[in-house]
């Protein structure tokens, strides 16, 4: 068996600041998951429906590997980034990297590996690979999946290759630092204020707190969108608060990368504001994807329409605290 030394194989909640952390851990760089979330400017929000899908998309975050990139430009981290169409040149990128004594981490469709418990198509999962032998790679991915993991060639292979909605071809990447990273108070300001500034300012009505308020108002017709409502309402509301695609987690994420940077940059009201805020919206979603599994499993459309009640009040929450947290000075 070929493996990396001194990997940290820690899963946490997110799975590419999971992955994130595995590799920078190996740099000597330890920093939490919600300052990693932070300073990626990782929350966002995005309903997403099309006719290709069976059933609509809740996105709490930025796009997949967006948040990789932004992190690596606020602490000055070296990425390299592989793409290929050729399955065998993207297994010869990673042996080469971990030949080289490097965890690297890969973007591919979490339905095909082995241990994932929730069998759904999602083009987007990031995981740090670590080792391998003839037969299994080895692999770290969030706690809930259980951390240091291993999955069947075969089906890395698989997952690697896998195309359809937030998809790469067969990306792979490291992360390199410099001799001197950026003091964290440099980089959180403008990791705040750029967060801010996008998700008040969507380029469409799908994104942001507009996006938000789009899913107060098509939430409560889901029942009619659906032939499976009992099978596709919880599953959206599963995704949204175990797997992190819209629910509390990334809300939970934000708030704590608030707490951790109002003990670095001088105390604010803004500050303040955007943490008290953040708690809320956290609580709120929560309760908004129970009742959406509430619907699903009673068929009862009033649920949705609470759902989409709180969906609305969300809206405006997170709005005022991106509002605020623009405001941020150094």
């Amino acid at each position: 068996m070929i493996t990396v030394k001194g990997v940290d194989a820690r899963g946490t909640q997110h799975c590419e600041t999971s992955t994130l952390g595995v590799l920078l851990r190996h740099q000597r760089i330890d920093l939490s998951e919600p300052m990693l979330f932070g300073l990626g400017r990782g929350l966002s929000f995005i309903y997403w429906d099309s006719k290709s899908m069976d059933f609509p998309f809740l996105g709490g975050r930025v796009k997949p590997f967006e948040l990789t990139r932004n992190l690596a430009d606020a602490l000055g981290l070296e990425l390299a980034v592989r793409e290929t169409s050729s399955p065998r040149k993207a297994w010869a990128d990673v042996v080469e990297a971990i030949g080289a004594g490097r965890p690297v981490g890969l973007q591919l469709d979490s339905y095909h590996l082995d241990y994932f418990t929730a069998k759904v198509h999602f083009g987007g999962h990031v995981v740090a690979m670590y080792g391998y032998d003839d037969q299994v790679a080895h692999l770290v991915d969030t706690e809930q999946q259980g951390g240091a993991v291993s999955t069947r060639l075969t089906s890395l292979a698989e997952a690697r290759a896998a195309r359809g909605p937030m998809t790469a071809k067969h990306r792979s990447f490291t992360l390199t630092a410099s001799q001197e990273l950026p003091s964290l108070h440099e980089a959180m300001v403008p990791a705040i204020t750029g967060c801010a500034h996008a998700f008040l300012n969507p380029p469409i009505a799908n994104l942001g707190h507009r996006g938000i308020e789009k899913s107060g108002k098509l939430v409560p017709t889901w029942l009619r969108r659906s032939d499976h409502p009992r099978r596709d309402l919880p599953q959206a509301a599963l995704l949204m608060e175990k797997a992190g695609t819209g629910g509390a987690l990334f809300r939970n994420l934000y708030r704590d990368f608030l707490a951790e940077c109002s003990q670095v940059l001088q105390p604010s009201p803004q500050l303040r504001t955007g943490h008290r805020l953040y708690a809320e919206a956290a609580t709120l979603w929560t309760e908004v994807a129970a009742l959406i599994t509430e619907a699903g499993e009673s068929g009862d459309e009033q649920f949705l329409v609470q759902a989409g009640t709180a969906l609305l009040e969300l809206s405006r929450i997170e709005r005022e605290a991106m509002e605020a947290l623009s405001r941020l000075e150094g």
